[in-house]
């Protein structure tokens, strides 16, 4: 720097001998040399250097007023820690499982209450009447097993089915024979009809024990009854 300098004692910075405020930091200076005098600087760049720094301070304060418009505001933090309870989900009931076709199917060892018809065990058939005789409900080897089956009013069809169930030691039940393939012709005016057959055939082929038969009309129950083989 031409001609001679003053040291500011603030900052350091060498400013010209006659400066009076600092051209860095804008502290005034005592000069040392000869110069304006006075309780403001008169020279160019004195007055050039303060208005750089008040420059510099109004550009921060702005800049600063910017920021802080552009940062959102910290969230509010609830004092309470303990979170609000949620209510819960009421589970929706479970639709009950609809029955099966299997276990709709399936026996029951209970009587149907009031039937229309009813059936008598014996050991032979009227050849009239085809009504039973020698009534009884036990058979054993090398007797005859005979039954019918009477309605109060015309069978109304050519064929009753006959249903075959074993009552089995702990009360379950088993078909033994299947109504589809148990049929007994009937004429559709009568009202009774019975069969016979030998007890040693059905006691060879179901085994001795309790057994269930149950005659349909179609798909309706009409008439049932228990007997029984003896080995």
């Amino acid at each position: 720097m031409a001609g001679p300098t003053v040291e500011c004692y603030n900052c350091g910075n060498a400013n010209p001998s006659w400066a009076q405020v600092c051209r860095s930091c804008g502290v005034p200076i005592r000069p040392s040399g000869s110069g304006p005098e006075g309780p403001f600087p008169t020279d160019q760049d004195s007055l050039v250097s303060m208005g750089a720094g008040v420059g510099a301070i109004v550009l921060a304060v702005l800049l600063g007023l910017f920021l802080s418009g552009l940062i959102p505001p910290a969230p509010t933090v609830n004092a309470d820690p303990t979170p609000s309870a949620r209510p819960s989900r009421t589970p929706r009931p479970s639709q009950a499982p609809e029955p099966s076709s299997a276990a709709s199917a399936a026996p029951s060892a209970a009587p149907a209450a009031e039937l229309l018809g009813t059936v008598m065990f014996g050991t032979g058939l009227d050849p009239t009447t085809r009504a039973v005789t020698g009534a009884t409900d036990t058979f054993g080897p090398g007797s005859t097993f005979a039954h019918s089956v009477a309605l109060p009013e015309p069978f109304g069809v050519n064929q009753i089915q006959e249903e075959i169930i074993r009552v089995e030691s702990d009360n379950s039940l088993t078909v033994v024979q299947e109504r589809s393939v148990g049929g007994l012709g009937v004429s559709p005016n009568a009202m009774v009809a019975g069969f016979t057959a030998d007890a040693d055939l059905l006691i060879n082929g179901w085994g001795p024990g309790t057994y269930i038969l149950r005659d349909y009309r179609g798909e309706e129950l009409v008439a049932e009854g228990r007997f029984i083989l003896t080995d």
